[in-house]
């Protein structure tokens, strides 16, 4: 396992170090810290998981039985938001569904694929938002995704934060905009993220 920092300011090392085969620093951003995981990783088989998610059991065996028959396989698992509020089992349920008819997965699914095929499609594109977005569609031109049914679990903190319904219409809007090709820096700002000063 690679943990990837991107310069936090916690004890995030301190803590991560004794249960990881590699801890590194990246340029702060998913898409960066992905990429920069994946190059030091020595696998076969890449599975990107955030730090708020935790994978399912037998996860190994799910990924690697999903990716066995193609080598241009990928793949996602479902996903559930940690939470004993309903609106947020049928938001997971939701997220889960429009997957499967789109095709497109979230970062929160835990993409997982074969190294080579990775490696083709150049990896994440270093942007600051809506990274897991572009790379589902230039990763459907090679297959369509493998959805598996065993759900990660992910933190509810966001929605619990800004509100459940804030939230579900804040992610709409700039998935709209991104959609009819809004720049995803000017995006990163409205959901309240600061991209650094070199992000695509």
């Amino acid at each position: 396992m690679v943990v990837v920092d991107g310069g936090s300011r916690d004890d995030t090392l301190e803590q991560a170090h004794e249960w990881v085969d590699q801890l590194i620093s990246a340029p702060r951003g998913r898409a960066s810290q992905m990429n920069a995981g994946a190059r030091v990783s020595r696998g076969r088989i890449l599975l990107f998981l955030h730090a708020d998610t935790v994978l399912p059991m037998f996860a190994q065996e799910c990924v690697f039985d999903a990716l066995a028959p193609c080598a241009e396989a990928w793949g996602r698992f479902d996903v559930h938001i940690d939470s004993p509020l309903r609106m947020l089992e049928v938001v997971s349920w939701a997220m889960n569904t429009r997957s499967r008819l789109t095709g497109i997965a979230t970062g929160d699914q835990a993409f997982f694929m074969h190294r080579s095929l990775f490696e083709r499609v150049g990896g994440f594109p270093d942007q600051p938002l809506m990274e897991d977005i572009a790379m589902s569609r230039t990763l459907k031109r090679h297959s369509a995704p493998i959805c598996l049914r065993a759900r990660v679990h992910t933190s509810a903190r966001r929605w619990e934060k800004h509100g459940v319904w804030r939230t579900i219409l804040l992610m709409w809007c700039l998935r709209a905009a991104y959609f009819f090709g809004a720049d995803s820096r000017t995006l990163a700002r409205q959901y309240g993220y600061t991209p650094r000063e070199n992000n695509a």
